[in-house]
């Protein structure tokens, strides 16, 4: 599965209720850094298929979401685990930082 793109319709049936993790990427089309992390977390979507669902929130089309997570540095990756956030990191993070926790 690919990385699916979050919106506020279709947020609580691709993280609420998902029966496995899901990370979530915050990010915006401006934002340098986004851009350097969003092959990465496309390399991961494809690695863990299956195990973990992979979501992309651009806080400029859905400030609701990016506001209801308290997003206020891009990029932020947000572990979600039976509809609870399990981690939280902001900024740049390598595959390997990023797959530890999703562990």
């Amino acid at each position: 599965m690919a990385v699916i793109t979050i919106t506020k319709e279709n947020y609580e049936e691709e993280v609420i209720n998902s029966s496995v993790p899901v990370l979530l990427d915050f990010w915006a089309s401006w934002c340098g850094p986004c851009r350097m992390l969003s092959p990465i977390v496309d390399e991961i979507a494809e690695e863990v298929e299956g195990k973990v669902k992979v979501g992309k929130i651009n806080v400029d089309e859905q400030p609701e979401l990016a506001k209801e997570f308290g997003i206020m540095s891009i990029p932020t990756l947000v572990v979600m685990k039976n509809g609870e956030i399990s981690s939280r990191e902001v900024g740049l993070r390598s595959k390997q930082a990023i797959l530890e926790k999703l562990n």
